[in-house]
Formats: structure tokens, C-alpha cells, sequence
């Protein structure tokens, strides 16, 4: 059997890097699935996760993301996993994508991060000011994605580069 490490590409970076395009892409490209974190969260609550952050807060949100992303790094078979883009900042969940996974950051820069978030009311900590809050969360978390084995800026490529790049990357390829 595959080593365990290998047999996950789990994406992470701020929301409107790419990483729900590109998972999907690249999962097709290695014939295998593509789990979005954040769907399921959803699942697993029955609720939105804008309703979750207004019901019961951040904290309590990022504690079933812990378990979500932990029960999907379980899994035996091989899948491209889409995170959200806070997952990083627990430690824990850095620790478990590293050890059940090769972790690929995608970043881009703040122009076209708004660009592609601004119209999205589904991202609970963009709202308001979309701008002035990309920019903050930016420099909060300007260093939160190094831990990555693989770090790509994808402002000036398409899915498909970008889907490509990580495929000659990969580890095992």
C-alpha cells in the first residue's frame, strides 16, 4: 500500500485562490475524488456555514472544521481536498494535512483575490467592506501558508496551469 502521506493533495489559501477549481480539476485529472472541506462541514451540520459562524461564532466553526478535516484526511483512498481558507491557522490542522498529505498552497494577490470574492455572500469573513477586510486577513495571515510543501501563485494562470503544475509536482509523478 501507498504511503499514507502521499496519498492525499490537500489545497490551501486565502478564499479566491483557486483551490474549489483546481481540486476539481486536478482530482479528475488523477481520477479520484475531490472533497471540499467546507461542504462537509455543511453535511455533517445540516447548515450553512454562514449560519454556523451566526448561530454559535468562529470558535465553535473552526472546531468541526478540525473534525471535518481530520475524518477526511482518514480516508485510505487517494483525494484532492479543498480547504477553507482559515484551516491553517490551527496548528493541529497544519500537523494533520503534513502528515496525511502533500500540501499545496495556492496564493494570489489582493487585486485579484477581491476580484474574485467580491460578489460571493457566502464567505462569512469577507462581508462588508470586501476590500479593506482581503486586505487585513492578507497581512494577518501573510505567513500562515509557508508551512506547505508547495506554494504556487496562481494570479496570472489559468486552472489549468495551475492544475498542471501541481500534477509534475507531485511526489510520486
Amino acid at each position: 500500500m501507498e504511503d499514507k502521506r502521499q496519498t492525499h493533495i490537500v489545497l490551501v489559501g486565502f478564499p479566491g485562490t483557486g483551490k474549489s477549481t483546481v481540486s476539481g480539476l486536478l482530482a479528475k485529472r488523477l481520477e479520484c475524488e475531490k472533497v471540499d472541506v467546507d461542504e462537509e462541514i455543511e453535511r455533517i451540520a445540516g447548515k450553512r456555514i454562514a449560519d454556523i459562524f451566526a448561530e454559535k461564532g468562529e470558535t465553535a466553526f473552526r472546531a468541526q472544521e478540525t473534525e471535518a478535516l481530520a475524518a477526511v484526511l482518514d480516508r485510505q483512498e487517494r483525494q484532492v481536498v479543498a480547504t477553507g481558507g482559515g484551516a491553517v491557522l490551527a496548528e493541529a490542522n497544519r500537523e494533520l494535512m503534513l502528515n496525511r498529505g502533500f500540501v499545496v498552497a495556492l496564493k494570489a494577490d489582493a487585486e485579484m483575490i477581491i476580484a474574485r470574492v467580491s460578489q460571493d455572500t457566502a464567505r462569512p469573513l469577507l462581508q462588508g467592506d470586501v476590500r479593506a477586510r482581503v486586505n487585513k486577513l492578507l497581512e494577518e495571515r501573510k505567513h500562515a501558508y509557508d508551512f506547505a510543501h508547495l506554494s504556487i501563485d496562481t494570479t496570472a494562470m489559468s486552472a489549468k496551469e495551475v492544475t498542471d503544475l501541481i500534477y509534475t509536482r507531485l511526489p510520486w509523478h
